[in-house]
């Protein structure tokens, strides 16, 4: 008889470019959600919840291929008809939903939506395939109200997260400006002027001085491979250079190093028009350039965006695996997408917003120390004696109805020093202990777990003795010892 073949076990590993989140994580992360929910819903946005799996034609830029039909996006094809896809964003949903329910909606309609969205791209360090964003959106006004709102609230949102003013700017350019550049220098839509775009995006990567030389010949990259470049001359890359390198010491002058890049163009002076809109409505508003300014170097979502597009960036530094340090850099953006809601109606929807990357965000205040402490867990009442689970399941529940976080110890009680072992694994503030003596006598020990470590850590016996870390009180006490405990804790 032939052997069966033995199954090997499965790895116990999540896909490549996931990872699990545990309490403390999921914790920091809701808190954070519930904090720019409070803001974005003070300035007037309403909750939306999209399907977390859309048409991958909704999609528009990942249609399928034969040979790879999931580029991009995970997908997989319906009854061999329609492809679907884990959503890649969440502004793709939104024009969807728009067009969808145009007529139920108001006009213009402001939404904020949170979740995690999925991309099938290489992971790498801190980059995975998994990930949550945070958006909100005014759709139907072309208004530039509305991109001086969004960066108001996203300057609001910052600080209320933890950023303090000053370790952050918002930076701002417009589209149109790039255009006018564009324009000046004659190219037309086409290879080149794409080939010019790509070279102007990587502005933040290799400075002007790689700026210039991907317009020109072409440069070595710091991998020592040559990139060629896209072959204009000085004279007609001097144009995108000025457009980039004209922030100057003041709004004003920012402005007249625009106008003199993009010249006579109309679509330039438009945009800058905009900025100088968005600038005066940020001023009345009281959001000086401390926090929001003008900078023609941002340059996010070329091919994306239609107007106004701006970007968060953390301006303290932090120290890297390799103990250099560097800025912490972007954590959101946005801007002006009047065409994307058109794909579905046919008719042009103006609409802006902008999206926050909250892990990265809330990597950055981990960086600062200002999230990932422990988080508090439960009080754990012990079991002494199995026979007597009824009572402590009445102690967990006084502790419970009075808000107080609490369980019951539900491990084999047979060795008491592996339950505090589990309430020091759980983080326990406290441990509540009724052996047979105590309940004969209606009482109750209280054991201040917290306490209790750092009187082992530092203390001398003497110490030791004066500051008790266990408390007898009658068992009617127990809830208002409990919480009279964690108070102190959480007081400092």
């Amino acid at each position: 008889m032939a052997k069966v073949k033995k199954q090997p076990r499965p790895k116990a590993l999540p896909p490549k470019g996931f990872r699990d989140y545990f309490g403390v994580d999921v914790a920091e992360r809701k808190e954070m959600l519930d904090r720019i929910a409070a803001v974005y819903h003070r300035y007037g946005f309403e909750a939306l919840e999209s399907s977390a799996v859309e048409t991958v034609e909704a999609l528009g830029k990942f249609l399928p291929d034969v040979d790879r039909p999931n580029e991009g996006v995970f997908a997989w094809q319906e009854d061999e008809k329609d492809w679907l896809a884990l959503r890649y964003d969440l502004t793709a949903p939104l024009a969807r939903v728009y067009a969808q329910y145009r007529n139920d909606l108001p006009t213009p309609y402001r939404r904020f939506a949170m979740g995690p969205v999925w991309r099938n791209e290489k992971p790498g360090p801190g980059r995975f395939r998994q990930f949550y964003q945070c958006d909100a959106d005014t759709v139907g006004s072309a208004s530039m109200a509305a991109d001086a709102e969004i960066c108001a609230m996203l300057a609001d949102t910052l600080e209320t997260v933890g950023i303090p003013r000053g370790d952050y700017i918002i930076r701002v350019n417009n589209r149109k400006v790039l255009n006018g550049v564009l324009e000046v220098m004659g190219l037309e839509d086409g290879p080149a002027r794409d080939d010019v775009l790509r070279t102007i995006d990587k502005f933040d990567k290799v400075g002007e001085a790689g700026v210039r030389e991907l317009l020109g010949k072409g440069r070595l990259d710091a991998s020592g491979a040559y990139i060629d470049g896209v072959g204009l001359s000085a004279d007609q890359a001097e144009p995108v250079i000025a457009f980039l390198t004209s922030k100057a010491g003041d709004t004003a002058g920012t402005l007249a190093n625009l106008c003199a890049a993009v010249g006579d163009s109309a679509i330039g002076n438009e945009g800058i028009a905009e900025l100088e809109q968005i600038a005066d409505l940020l001023a009345a508003l009281g959001y000086g350039p401390d926090r929001i300014e003008i900078d023609p170097s941002v340059v996010r979502g070329l091919g994306y965006y239609t107007g106004p597009v701006y970007e968060a960036e953390l301006t303290f530094e932090i120290t890297d695996e390799k103990g250099r340090k560097q800025q912490f850099g972007s954590v959101a953006g946005g801007g002006r997408y009047d065409d994307l809601v058109k794909r579905f109606t046919g008719q042009a929807v103006p609409a802006t917003g902008v999206s926050i990357g909250v892990d990265r965000l809330l990597a950055a205040l981990r960086a600062k120390g200002r999230v990932g402490g422990k988080s508090p867990g439960p009080v754990v009442v012990t079991v002494m004696d199995r026979d007597r689970m009824a009572d402590y399941q009445t102690m967990v529940a006084d502790l419970r109805n009075a808000g107080i976080r609490a369980e019951v110890y539900l491990g084999n009680p047979k060795n008491f020093g592996n339950q505090l072992k589990y309430a020091d694994k759980r983080n326990s503030p406290v441990a509540v202990i009724e052996g047979g003596d105590e309940y004969a006598r209606g009482m109750v020990q209280i054991k201040d777990l917290i306490l209790g470590a750092k009187i082992a850590e530092n203390a001398t016996l003497e110490e030791w003795k004066s500051l008790p870390s266990q408390y007898e009180v009658p068992r009617g006490d127990l809830v208002a010892k409990v919480r009279e405990i964690i108070a102190l804790h959480e007081a400092g």
